[in-house]
């Protein structure tokens, strides 16, 4: 910590300064936070209570709900408080820890999301060995390579800040701490880490996009040779709620980590969307395009 000792906390500006707006955001994030937590932690429990929910489609499912709360609640907290606050600061350590959170769970999702394609193309272009292909030891080896490489995606770009020597300004014009905001702030030459996180989310898109890209135009493929209407409108409900997950996260996350930063808002609506609203909308997505997660939330409120 020797090299962050001159500034001893950031200043979050936030989304607005006006007193009458911050309390109208505290109002809506709140509501979006609340209804986070209750989506998903409902999915987590009807996947674990119904047994028809037990396929590798569901296991993944609820591992995502898991980091949707980890990834709202990385942010959310200090956002909500600080907009109620008059002093809206916070620690150089915590504004690190809270980088390295940010940067762990989204990573580990983006790897989620790529083995969740996977498991889409399995079932729809190989149903008879799907239950062969996608077994249980795979299942769990691919979850614990999507919490491992987020995790090797996350330390040394955090590391690498206590690199950099901060000595004012200290004034963060965001909600949270994201590297890319912390770097215009620092005394040294920011470069080296610069080039690390923009290198690191490159090679983490090429691993994981390639995949999701292949697995869709196989999908899309086995889709247009299915003969009956029904057989392919089922096939394109499930794929498509996933589709839209891939395309909201990806699309925005990558946009506010590998773009020069302007000081613009419309990085904070990127980030808000990324971190915020795809894990509002993600338990809301799989359950209004699922048949068999509405029948069993209704059968799990019916006890």
């Amino acid at each position: 910590m020797k090299n962050l000792t001159i500034i001893t906390e950031f200043v979050l500006i936030g989304l607005s300064g006006n007193p009458q707006i911050q309390t109208m955001l505290f109002v809506l994030f709140l509501v979006i936070y609340l209804l986070t937590l209750m989506g998903n932690l409902m999915m987590i429990l009807v996947i674990r209570n119904d047994s028809h929910l037990k396929t590798p489609m569901y296991f993944f499912l609820g591992h995502l709900s898991f980091l949707d709360l980890c990834l709202s609640s990385v942010t959310m907290p200090k956002m909500l408080q600080n907009l109620l606050a008059q002093k809206k600061t916070i620690s150089t350590w915590g504004c690190v820890t809270q980088s390295f959170f940010l940067i762990f769970s989204g990573s580990t999702e983006a790897c989620l999301l790529s083995a969740m394609a996977y498991d889409r193309y399995a079932a729809i272009c190989h149903p008879l060995l799907y239950s062969v292909v996608m077994n249980r030891p795979l299942c769990v080896g691919m979850i614990i390579a999507a919490w491992a490489v987020g995790f090797l995606h996350s330390l040394p770009n955090s590391l690498f800040t206590y690199n950099l020597h901060f000595c004012g300004p200290n004034v963060i014009p965001h909600f949270c701490c994201e590297l890319p905001s912390l770097f215009p702030l620092s005394c040294t030459d920011p470069t080296a880490n610069e080039v690390l996180l923009a290198g690191s989310c490159a090679l983490l898109g090429f691993v994981t996009l390639p995949l999701i890209l292949f697995s869709y135009s196989r999908i899309i493929s086995a889709i247009l040779v299915i003969r009956s209407s029904g057989g392919q409108g089922k096939a394109f409900s499930t794929c498509s709620s996933h589709l839209t997950v891939v395309l909201l996260y990806y699309g925005t996350a990558l946009f506010r980590y590998m773009t020069p930063l302007s000081g613009s808002k419309l990085e904070q609506v990127v980030s808000i969307q990324y971190s915020v609203i795809t894990s509002l909308l993600n338990p809301l997505i799989y359950s209004l395009k699922n048949q068999e997660v509405k029948a069993a939330l209704h059968k799990m409120l019916k006890q």
